[in-house]
This record gives structure tokens, sequence and C-alpha cells, in this order.
């Protein structure tokens, strides 16, 4: 049975020989291995070209930005799993990087993918960055969604990691269309909203790699691939100082069965 498309039987990544093997039209031992690192390797297999010196310097800040923020439910979720399967360490890993949603670690994407959507409108409708802002935030509140990239339960007063990737993506000279977009929601949030969010992480992170020309697409990816070091690091501290099962003690303790007791069950 046909399901979806099925023209396409290509790929052009990768493909290999007894002898060779080829990634986006280089030779791997020859071209690659020893002679690029590792977030220039990661940019050419996403984009399929080279990237320029910006485009690795912010790479690697967003990388590092949004690896490690302590026992995140990421982290919580893979560290549980190693303890109650320590032979399966990739299991452990994948339980982390389940997670990746909307609400923690991937809203990244969300974000993205609004201010994208946000600066095609400005575009093609001809309004201004604040018009566009201000109607795609109040379609969000309309349908009591929240907004991606804005605000954070701990760092309320400003996420030190979202505002540093904006000071570089001005001192660098790298703001264009998407940082503007997201300077322009920020504006209209008290008007829209009734008070002021500040600027998230993963408000800053889609932003400044949009504009630096990373494919909308293939965000998600980037908190992907990050978050995926700080598990192994991780579940490498898990192996040798196991806290594993205290967090699901700690769990198990801090929430009330509020069920039926046997003898008042049906």
């Amino acid at each position: 049975m046909r399901i979806g498309k099925q023209d396409q039987r290509s790929s052009a990544i990768s493909t290999a020989t007894a002898e060779t093997i080829t990634v986006r039209g280089r030779d791997l031992c020859g071209e690659v291995i020893g002679r690029m690192d590792f977030t220039r390797y990661f940019w050419l297999l996403v984009t399929g070209q080279d990237p320029d010196e910006r485009q690795v310097f912010f790479a690697n800040a967003v990388l590092t930005a949004i690896a490690e923020h302590g026992l995140v439910p990421s982290v919580v979720a893979a560290r549980m799993t190693y303890a109650a399967a320590p032979e399966a360490f990739q299991g452990a890993v994948a339980a982390g990087l389940l997670g990746c949603g909307s609400v923690v670690l991937g809203s990244a994407e969300a974000c993205g993918r609004f201010l994208h959507g946000l600066v095609e409108r400005a575009r093609s409708e001809g309004i201004e960055p604040e018009e566009a802002a201000r109607r795609g935030v109040a379609a969000l509140r309309a349908e009591k969604k929240a907004i991606p990239g804005f605000g954070h339960p701990l760092h309320s007063g400003g996420d030190p990691r979202g505002n540093l990737l904006l000071a570089l993506a001005a001192e660098q000279g790298a703001e264009a269309e998407h940082v503007g977009m997201l300077r322009a929601v920020e504006r209209v949030l008290p008007e829209v909203l009734g008070r002021p969010l500040p600027i998230n992480v993963n408000g800053a992170i889609p932003a400044v790699m949009l504009d630096v020309g990373f494919p909308l697409a293939a965000l998600k990816g980037i908190s992907l691939l990050a978050r995926t070091a700080s598990l192994v690091a991780h579940l490498q501290e898990e192996s040798e100082r196991p806290i594993g099962f205290i967090l699901s003690g700690e769990a198990a303790a801090a929430i009330d069965y509020d069920g039926p007791d046997p003898a008042e069950a049906p």
C-alpha cells in the first residue's frame, strides 16, 4: 500500500563504498576527520554548506548555552531510567530526550516558528514588526497559549543566557529580522499581555540562529544535540555517584494519594 509521497528516492548526505565514506561531498577520512571540528561538521551535515566564522561562533554559543541547567526534567528522567536499567545507557539518553517538547527544552523550535511566521507576515502584509508582533501575541492569548521564548520560572528577572546571546549578536553585527521581531514581541507584551516578560534562552537561540542562516526545520536539533552531551555527563556521574533512586523516592514521598480506599472502592 502506498502511503505518502514516494517520488524522492535519493539522499544527499552520505554514501560509502568498501574503500571510502563520502559525507556531503567530502571524503570523510581525507577531508573531515582531523581537519574539521565537530561544530563545523554539524553545520555541514545539517545544511550541506561550510559555515562561515560567524555561524560557527553562534552555533558554539547556543550549544553551550542550552546544554546544561541542573536537574531539569530531561536529566531526572535519564538518571532514573539509568538507575533502573544500568545496562541501557542509550535507553537512558533516549528517555531524557523524549520529553523535549513545547514546555521544556524544545520551546526554541516553537519560538522559531512563531518568529518566522511573524517576519513573513510583516513582509507579506507590509506592516511594521510591532504590528505583526501585536497581532501574533493577541492570537496566542485568544487561544490561551503561552508566548514561546518569554518568561522563565527561575530567571524571572531575565535569563542570563538569553541576554548574553543577544548581546553577542549585537556585538557581532548578527542582528537581523528575527532578532528584530523578538525585540518587537518584547515591546508589545506589556500592552497585549498586561505585563512584561523577559526573553529566555529559547527565545534568543532561534532568533540568533535563524538570523545567521540555520534552517528553521532543524532548530529542535540544536537543543537535542546540546542536551545529549549533558545527559552523557549526568549518566557518567550516575554510574559513580548514583542519585536516580533518591530522585524516585523523593518523587514518591512528595505526592499524596487521593484515590479511594479499598473499602470504598465499588
